[in-house]
């Protein structure tokens, strides 16, 4: 399963509750299910949620667990305060004009002393693929940020978050991009050498040697960054 965000390291236990919002087809989401938990993944987009949540409510059943999908907004999320034990957001952020709100928002359904994990395109990566082509930002529904880590950070202490690490993912993942920008890209999936790396990428998803590869290109050509970030317990929210 391809996942960004480190789950052992955003410590998801049995018994969580877990938001993942902007969950698209909820690959956080079933990570999170398989650790025990009770998820639930959040979207604008209906469609890409479709079937996903139909699998995910079947893998649910199957756990005895709860994993659910729900069409919605970052900025208005359907949520009580305080509810989730931990908080997935990834790559959302550099498609969204005020990230402090949605941080914000983010902030407030997360319980005291929850965690949180905010993922976002590296700069290097964005600025590489700027150079080779502007399709990259311009598609519809595309980034209208190049965000640096201090920068988000600064966003999630605006809301109230600390973070507290930070890693790096898809290593393999940036050259699929460079290469898709190269061959143009509104047409790049009609290139056989684009389809290839997919297929190669596919592959090497299930490939422990692959994973200890891309771990030692997640330090040099990362296309992922991801910021975790804790909420203050109450008694230090009061003070």
């Amino acid at each position: 399963m391809l996942l960004t965000v480190d789950l052992a390291r955003l410590e998801v236990h049995p018994g969580d509750r877990v938001l993942d919002a902007g969950c698209g087809e909820g690959r956080h989401c079933f990570g999170c299910l398989e650790r025990g938990a009770e998820v639930v993944g959040l979207d604008l987009d209906f469609a890409s949620m479709r079937d996903a949540a139909k699998r995910l409510a079947r893998r649910a059943a199957e756990l005895g667990s709860v994993g659910t999908m729900v069409q919605g907004d970052t900025f208005h999320l359907p949520f009580p305060d305080d509810h989730f034990d931990r908080v997935i957001c990834s790559e959302v952020m550099e498609h969204v004009h005020d990230y402090t709100a949605a941080a914000r928002e983010l902030a407030r359904v997360t319980r005291p002393g929850g965690r949180l994990a905010i993922t976002i395109p590296t700069t290097t990566s964005e600025h590489l693929y700027l150079r080779l082509g502007d399709e990259y930002f311009e598609s519809p529904g595309g980034h209208i940020r190049i965000f640096r880590p201090k920068q988000l950070a600064r966003g999630l202490a605006a809301a109230g978050l600390s973070t507290v690490g930070a890693g790096f993912a898809h290593g393999f993942h940036t050259p699929y991009w460079v290469l898709r920008s190269v061959m143009h890209l509104p047409d790049a999936d009609q290139s056989r050498l684009v389809r290839a790396y997919r297929h190669f990428l596919i592959a090497a998803t299930g490939s422990r040697l692959m994973d200890r590869i891309e771990r030692g290109l997640n330090y040099i050509c990362p296309k992922s960054v991801i910021l975790y970030a804790r909420k203050p317990e109450r008694s230090v929210l009061a003070a």
